[in-house]
Parts: structure tokens; C-alpha cells; sequence
């Protein structure tokens, strides 16, 4: 059985995920389907990167990953398809899978014209069937070397500081930034550290995970995809410290 992962900014409300859902089952005899999200902001293409960028480790491989959010981002939108460590990935060229990648290569654009119907749903659930049927690229898609892309939205950084923006306030109100361990490892060069965020007293620790303080407690801690994140043990960080996104916080060194 093959797994095929969903993100998309559908939302739950209207039927366009099942639409999705159902084309995938039609065409491809033998898969499970996992949602990863799709309460993605509307056209938010960084938190759809952010989502599968959190779980792609964690995704067996074979998998094939589906990003439909802001599909229709020109007149003309192209959708394409590539494999990467032993993974596919099907989504709009709207620069999404620039934000998860560095160094993209050998990347398809989806043959549109193989297609009486181009509404999305089909364009990916034909495309996954090629692949779930073991159909080489070639036989449904095109080289494309012209394919879109975007930069990532960095950190300032300088020898004595990294200005870091929430990019993301999950469900359990945890404040995620823009600092990744990379960047923090190699501004640090094996300093201290004092993360300040708004008026309230620093941390100068990095936890492993949430339990490491007491109840009620702030921490902060590089997560799964490796960014770093502050978040209150048990509690909400983002309403309790009014942190929300787009805002900065300051990370010094000494």
C-alpha cells in the first residue's frame, strides 16, 4: 500500500477535500491517504512548506506528497511534479516546494494537454495514479527547467544577534520563528544566549522538549523541522506572552 500525504488551504467546510479524496481513490487501487493539514491560510504557500517540511522525515519512503494551496497563483499556473530522497511531489510551480528544498533539479511540469479536465483534483490525482502505476515521468510529464522559485524569509543576522519573526502560531498556541538550528548553531559558535521576547525575562536554555519545566513555565526549543520555537509548558504561549505573528523577537550572544 502507498501513502499519499494531503496539504492544502481547503479548510474543512466544503467538500473540496473529499473532491480530492475521491479522484485519488478512483484512480489508484491500492493507497492510504494522510491529511497533514489543511487549514493552511489561504494561499499561505511558507505554512505549507513549513507543514511538510515538519513531517517529510517522518514520511516512509515511496510516499507521494500532494501541496494544493494557492493553485491558481497565475493565468496560466503550471503544476509539477519531481522525486526527492526517495519521495514525489506533486503541487502548483508557485515557488512552494522552493521554501522545503534547496537546489531543486530534475524537476516535470505536469502535461496539461494529456488532460479533458484540468481542475486541480484531477491534475493530482492523475499524476499520483502515473506514479502509483509505476509510469516513469516522462510518460505523463515534461522537463522543465524554468520552474519558480522563492526565498526563504531569513532571520537578521550579526555577530552579536539574530532578529528572528514568528512565522506560525499552531493549535496549542506555541510561537514558531524563522530561526532554524543551522542559523542559531553558526551565529552561536558555542556562546551563551539570551532569548528576549517582548518585556519579559530572557531564556538562556534550550529544552529537548515541553516537560523539561514545570507546569505554567516558558521554554524554548528547536522543533521537529527544526526551528525554534517558545511555547509554555501546558499553557499558551502565544495569548499569555502576547507573542502573534509577524512580531520579533531578539536572540543575543555573549
Amino acid at each position: 500500500m502507498q501513502l499519499v500525504s494531503l496539504i492544502s488551504d481547503y479548510g474543512r467546510k466544503d467538500y473540496y477535500v473529499a473532491e480530492l479524496k475521491a479522484a485519488l481513490f478512483s484512480k489508484c487501487e491500492d493507497i492510504q491517504i494522510i491529511d497533514i493539514s489543511h487549514e493552511v491560510a489561504v494561499y499561505d504557500i511558507a505554512l505549507a512548506a513549513y507543514n511538510l517540511k515538519y513531517l517529510l522525515s517522518s514520511l516512509p519512503l515511496n510516499t507521494i506528497n500532494i501541496i494544493s494551496v494557492n493553485n491558481y497563483y497565475d493565468t496560466k499556473p503550471k503544476y509539477i511534479v519531481f522525486k526527492r530522497d526517495d519521495r514525489y511531489f506533486i503541487g502548483p510551480d508557485n515557488g512552494v516546494f522552493s521554501l522545503v528544498f534547496d537546489g531543486l533539479s530534475d524537476v516535470f511540469e505536469i502535461n496539461l494537454d494529456l488532460l479533458d479536465n484540468r481542475q486541480v483534483h484531477n491534475i493530482y490525482s492523475h499524476s499520483a495514479a502515473c506514479i502509483h502505476h509505476n509510469l516513469p515521468f516522462e510518460e505523463f510529464a515534461l522537463p522543465y527547467s524554468e520552474f519558480n522559485t522563492r526565498l526563504n524569509f531569513r532571520p537578521v543576522v550579526t555577530n552579536q544577534q539574530i532578529k528572528a519573526t514568528i512565522i506560525h502560531i499552531d493549535q496549542y498556541e506555541n510561537v514558531v520563528t524563522n530561526c532554524t538550528k543551522d542559523i542559531f548553531e553558526k551565529s552561536r559558535q558555542g556562546r551563551g544566549f539570551s532569548i528576549y521576547y517582548k518585556p519579559n525575562d530572557p531564556i538562556d536554555i534550550l529544552s529537548k522538549h515541553y516537560g523539561e519545566v514545570n507546569v505554567g513555565e516558558p521554554l524554548a526549543w528547536f522543533n521537529n523541522a527544526g526551528h525554534l520555537e517558545i511555547a509554555i509548558n501546558m499553557g499558551k504561549a502565544s495569548s499569555v506572552l502576547h507573542l502573534f505573528q509577524n512580531e520579533t523577537i531578539q536572540i543575543d550572544f555573549h
